[in-house]
Parts: C-alpha cells; sequence; structure tokens
C-alpha cells in the first residue's frame, strides 16, 4: 500500500510539474504574432471579432492586437450598438464579444484604446478632455487589473498610427504645430498617468497593464522633420512605443532588416528612461506587403525577412497586418491577409503557424532541460533559428 502511494505521489508530482512547464511555454512571448482590425469578410456564424480572434488562437499564437473604440461595431461587424456602453470599461465589461476575447488563452494583448466622447487634443488638451481620458483608461486598466488576477496575461493599451493624427490629411510635407505637439504629448502622458495609478491602486498578481505610443513616420524623422519620434515622445512618460513600420520597408528581403533596424534603434534612443522594463522598448506594431503589389511566395519572403530583423534587433513584438484584410481598392481586397476572404491559407499564415509550433516545442524543451524559460537572447537565438 505504502509503494502504492508513493508512486502515486511521484505521478501526480510529475504531472504537476508537466503542467506547469506546459503553462511558462504557452505564456512564453515568442514575438512574432498578428491583429485583426476592420474585418471585411467572415466565414462562420461569430462575430467578425471572436471568429478572427479564434483564427489567431488556432494558427498557435498567444498575442491579440484589437481595437476598443465608440465605433466599435463598424471595425467589427456583427457587434450591437448598446446604449448602457458609455466608456473603454464598459465595453469591456459588457459587450460579449470583447469579454469572449479578452478571456480567451491570449497572454500578451494589445488594445487601440480611444475613450468614448472626451474630445480631442489637436488644438490642446483641455483639463475636461484630459480628465476623461484619464478616467476612461484608469477604469479600464483597473478592470482588467482585477479580472484578470493571476492569469498571468499583459495588456499593453496604446492607439493608431500616431504620425497621421498629427498630419491631417496624411500630408508629409506639412509640419504639426507646437500646440499639436503639446496636446498630444498631454494626451499620451494623461493616459499613461491613468495607467500607473491604476496598477498602484488595484491589488494584483500576474497580470499587467502598460500604455504605448505608435510612431509611423519615422524616415521623415530620422532626416530631421516634425514628429511624433523627435518632439512627442521626449516629452512623454509612455512605457512602450510601436512602429507602424511600412516607411521603412523595401520590396528586398536583402535589404529590409537593416533599413528597419535602423528606424527601430532611431526610436529607442529618443525614448526617455524608465526604470523597472528590461529589454528594448520599441516593437513592431504593423508591417505588412498586400498582395496587390506582392505574390503570396515574396509576401512571405519579405515578412519572413521582417520578423528576422525583429528578433536580432532585439523587439518584444513583430506584428503582421493583418489576419484577414481590411482595405479595399476598385472593389478588390489589398491582399493584406494570412488568410484571403476565400479561406485560402497564404505561405505568410504557413510561415506563422509553424513558427509558433515549433517556437513553443522549442521552450518546453528548454524549460525540461533548465527549469526556467528562455532570456530574451537565448529566444532570439532559437527563432533566429526556426526562421532561416
Amino acid at each position: 500500500m505504502g509503494l502504492l502511494i508513493m508512486f502515486a505521489g511521484m505521478v501526480s508530482a510529475a504531472l504537476s510539474a508537466a503542467a506547469v512547464e506546459d503553462r511558462r511555454a504557452a505564456a512564453f512571448n515568442y514575438v512574432i504574432g498578428t491583429q485583426t482590425f476592420g474585418v471585411k469578410y467572415t466565414f462562420t456564424k461569430d462575430t467578425s471579432l471572436v471568429e478572427t480572434a479564434k483564427a489567431i488562437l488556432a494558427m498557435g499564437s498567444n498575442v491579440l492586437k484589437i481595437s476598443m473604440e465608440k465605433d466599435y461595431h463598424r471595425q467589427y461587424p456583427g457587434l450591437s450598438v448598446n446604449p448602457e456602453i458609455r466608456t473603454l470599461a464598459d465595453l469591456a465589461r459588457l459587450e460579449p464579444s470583447y469579454r469572449a476575447v479578452l478571456r480567451m488563452p491570449f497572454s500578451h494583448i494589445l488594445i487601440w484604446t480611444y475613450p468614448f466622447d472626451a474630445g480631442w487634443w489637436a488644438d490642446g488638451l483641455s483639463e475636461d478632455e484630459r480628465e476623461k481620458t484619464y478616467r476612461q483608461h484608469y477604469d479600464l486598466a483597473a478592470y482588467l487589473l482585477r479580472t484578470f488576477n493571476g492569469s498571468g496575461k499583459t495588456f499593453y493599451l496604446g492607439h493608431w498610427e500616431g504620425d497621421w493624427h498629427l498630419h491631417p490629411g496624411y500630408d508629409v510635407t506639412k509640419d504639426p504645430s507646437e500646440t499639436m505637439i503639446r496636446g498630444m504629448a498631454d494626451w499620451l502622458n494623461a493616459r499613461q498617468k491613468a495607467i500607473e495609478d491604476a496598477s498602484r491602486d488595484t491589488p494584483h498578481r500576474k497580470v499587467t497593464v502598460y500604455g504605448y505610443t505608435e510612431v509611423n513616420l519615422v524616415q521623415k524623422a530620422m532626416k530631421g522633420g516634425k514628429t511624433l519620434t523627435n518632439d512627442v515622445l521626449p516629452l512623454t512618460s509612455v512605457d512602450f512605443v510601436s512602429y507602424s513600420s511600412y516607411d521603412s520597408l523595401t520590396n528586398d528581403p536583402a535589404t529590409v532588416g537593416d533599413r528597419l533596424k535602423a528606424a527601430l534603434q532611431y526610436i529607442e534612443n529618443r525614448l526617455p528612461a524608465k526604470t523597472g522594463i528590461e529589454g528594448k522598448r520599441v516593437f513592431i506594431g504593423e508591417y505588412g506587403f498586400p498582395q496587390q503589389h506582392h505574390t503570396p511566395e515574396n509576401q512571405e519572403r519579405l515578412s519572413r525577412a521582417v520578423c528576422r530583423a525583429a528578433l536580432e534587433w532585439g523587439c518584444r513584438f513583430a506584428l503582421y497586418w493583418e489576419m484577414y484584410c481590411n482595405e479595399k481598392a476598385e472593389g478588390k481586397h489589398r491582399g493584406f491577409w494570412m488568410i484571403d476572404d476565400k479561406g485560402a491559407k497564404q505561405p505568410v499564415y504557413h510561415m506563422h503557424a509553424r513558427f509558433c509550433r515549433e517556437a513553443k516545442a522549442r521552450v518546453a524543451e528548454f524549460i525540461r532541460q533548465h527549469g526556467r524559460v528562455p532570456t530574451e537572447g537565448e529566444f532570439r537565438r532559437i527563432g533566429l533559428e526556426l526562421l532561416r
């Protein structure tokens, strides 16, 4: 009887250790992922938000990037307008599809957050606008910390391409005014302070909320132009910077990496120092190669080169735009997709799925051998080997 009890205990301990290893491997940041915005087609009875989130999970990724805003029902067709939803926290708490995807087993969730009816900062951020921006981000961050306490999830609250907010009409030749620069800095600082205050005030463990801004005119910045990177970022206290990196992408897999890494380093050099965050604080929030201009095979080759550059430089994320295409030109999808409008999985999808599968297996094996997860540098070597 004693031997049976001892054997049962050994089996239980082994199963428990394996479960811990699985959880640690599942939660690990594998850097490479994708996102879902402005969905134009679906294939199931789920809402577009739930369907695309499920598709990202099925690919093997534990990273999700979505939008939360007043026009959520236009961003994600199939969602109904609920008049009781008046704030970002209401949207997370009351809208069924958002509730569902936030509870899916994603370990890293990036969200564009635009507070409801909080005004705008282009003519300067008023005290009322500051308070509404602060309050909605505080309440959302507190909700996420309470709701996902102990989950191991990490949330990143940011926004879409900030340089276009500073350049109305997408006119790169016109510089933003000092009022706009100061207004945007105040807006970003109000958001960041709200997140930090909520994190201080809300008891929590194994769940984190960060703030980030997104830049997209880095080539203009590198030439000395007035931009978010040069003029707003040094005035802020953000945790991270996302780079929507199209202005640094090339059509040559042999050159895209060096150009991209130079831009990433330029941003990092202008990011104010912050304690408590290890590693580089700039990541690739968007990159993509539409099939309007690229064959599916070249789309995969260029994406692989971007992922290699992101790992070599030390990005926390490199997020492909996107799972389903969100843009049409002259009635045709531009082909910013991993799964096309006929449901066909593209080569870039298979590259990501293979990477997710093999990287998870390598990390799980590393945990078994070393009793810990890989360091950033150790995983970078693993990832680069898998992307050869």
